[in-house]
């Protein structure tokens, strides 16, 4: 399927409308649009983990289906993601982001009236490919609309803290409408998204993509959501195989195989999902491990933390969603100022500090015990983890995007969410595979439990700690000034089949 037709022979990409240097009022109403994606992505991961115990009662899955129906929102999101940024970049961003926007509603139906657990699975693949779309064309919508510097780093705080309110009104809802019916969790997206199409297709300006021919490297995307559905599926099944049976080992030998064949796609696709050269950037690098080790070890710790309040200690829906919120409220009351706190002291100190904070919070949680105080067991944990959240992850969002060509703003966006999604799905099987080899079974006391749950809390704790390492070493490069320009092909010079004019080199990153 490949063809002949060089980069250099096409038209330009089409030229964004100039980045704005101010916010007008019409421009705060697309962002708001656009920051219905975050939204609704942090209302899913609230009130998903909050119902997660009573979709299970109701629908009659064990502990291993009920993580697929996180998993396979993950699964789908993590793995189209790259496709998704690309597609946004190739067919323009208001397109997809509004379609994405479609089908998400949709999709959110299906899941509120699913009659079984593999429908309701099915339902979360599918939003999970919306999620694929919508999340990188809406954010290359934001670094593409505001100009780079202060305004953009506005915009990228509000893009972020409107994630963190929507977790806080995602916890909250998920425990009034879990102890009525869970089938109220799914459903509550679904008006939200209609309203963010009805305006969105009023404010949001038009942009038509590349001009001239497209190619789509599906071959690229399929091989990137069989590597990560082949890991995942590993992970969930060995303890039940055996960590080192054929079986298991060739799951893992298959993933290896899947990311070998993609990178050799990507190297000669004429329109790769990902440029390779961007991965020389150790900037980019850092920011991608970064997120997939951050975001991994958050979606474990709130899977652990849902079922020992709710299924150890006996908490309701609610009291578990109220006990998780203070996390989120600290990360809205500190949205008006992380953007000019980042631009003072810089992503990468803001970063590894938010890593700190969470890895603290995790650590701090081993000593939860069968009769915890809230004020001194509990508490302290979700404070440090929303204060290492509001720090860590709008400086991860600025990091990743700054200095990036606007013609590939939604491939950068794919890869990073990617990796997001990525750390969130892999990690958290790792998690829930540690959990169940050290459950003593179906007879387990709650002591026998608790230690299952503090096994899998520890894996949190140096995956937490795996990714501040990581980060820590962009202190290096943020004292020695910033970075050096991410590797582009040279004038005229193919990378596989594309080629890049003159003019085209990437600016710095800048951490």
């Amino acid at each position: 399927m490949h063809t002949h037709v060089l980069f250099s022979s096409m038209s330009a990409p089409h030229p964004s409308p100039a980045a704005a240097q101010t916010l007008t009022p019409r421009l705060w109403g697309v962002l708001a649009v656009l920051s219905t994606a975050q939204f609704l992505d942090a209302v899913n991961l609230a009130m998903v983990g909050v119902a997660l115990p009573s979709i299970g009662t109701d629908l009659h899955l064990s502990t291993e289906a009920m993580q697929w129906v996180l998993t396979g929102y993950t699964l789908a999101y993590g793995g189209l993601l790259l496709l998704g940024g690309r597609t946004a970049d190739l067919l323009g961003r208001r397109r997809i982001f509004l379609i994405a926007l479609g089908v998400s509603a949709a999709a959110s139906l299906v899941a509120g009236i699913a009659g079984s657990g593999d429908l309701l699975i099915a339902a979360r693949f599918v939003k999970g490919v919306s999620a694929a779309f919508l999340g990188p064309a809406g954010m290359a919508l934001v670094t593409t609309t505001f100009a780079e510097g202060p305004v953009r780093n506005r915009a990228m705080s509000v893009y972020t803290s409107v994630g963190a309110l929507g977790f806080s009104v995602g916890l909250v809802l998920s425990g009034v409408l879990t102890d009525t019916s869970w089938r109220l969790t799914m459903l509550l997206p679904a008006p939200i998204a209609v309203a963010g199409l009805i305006v969105g297709l009023r404010l949001i300006p038009g942009d038509s993509g590349v001009r001239g021919p497209r190619r789509y490297d599906l071959p690229g995307a399929v091989t990137a959501t069989a590597a990560m559905m082949a890991i995942v599926y590993t992970i969930v099944k060995g303890p039940e195989w055996g960590w080192g049976s054929g079986r298991t080992l060739s799951g893992f030998g298959l993933t290896v195989l899947l990311i070998a064949v993609f990178a050799g796609l990507e190297l000669r696709a004429e329109q790769p999902l990902v440029r390779l050269g961007l991965l020389r950037s150790s900037s980019q690098l850092q920011v991608n491990v970064g997120t997939a080790t951050f975001m991994g070890a958050f979606t474990g710790f709130q899977f652990i933390v849902t079922l020992y309040l709710q299924r150890l200690l006996g908490w309701s829906a609610l009291e578990t969603a109220l006990a998780i919120l203070p996390s989120g409220v600290l990360m809205v009351l500190a949205a008006p100022w992380i953007g000019a706190v980042i631009g003072r002291y810089g992503t990468a100190r803001m970063t590894v500090l938010g890593f700190a904070f969470t890895a603290a919070g995790y650590a701090l949680f081993l000593g939860a015990d069968l009769h915890p105080s809230y004020v001194t067991a509990i508490l302290p944990s979700m404070l440090l983890v929303g204060a290492g959240i509001t720090l860590a992850f709008p400086s991860m969002n600025i990091q990743v995007t700054s200095g990036i060509r606007a013609d590939e703003q939604g491939m950068v966006s794919g890869l990073y969410k990617t990796s997001t999604q990525v750390g969130g799905g892999v990690f958290t099987a790792v998690v829930t595979a540690v959990v169940t080899a050290s459950a003593a079974g179906a007879d387990s006391t709650p002591r026998q439990v608790l230690d299952s749950y503090r096994a899998g809390l520890y894996v949190i704790t140096v995956i937490a700690l795996l990714g501040l390492a990581v980060t820590a070493l962009g202190l290096r490069g943020a004292r020695r000034g910033p970075a050096g320009p991410i590797p582009a092909p040279r004038p005229g010079v193919e990378l596989g089949k594309e080629r890049v004019g003159p003019g085209k080199e990437s600016a710095p990153v800048r951490d």
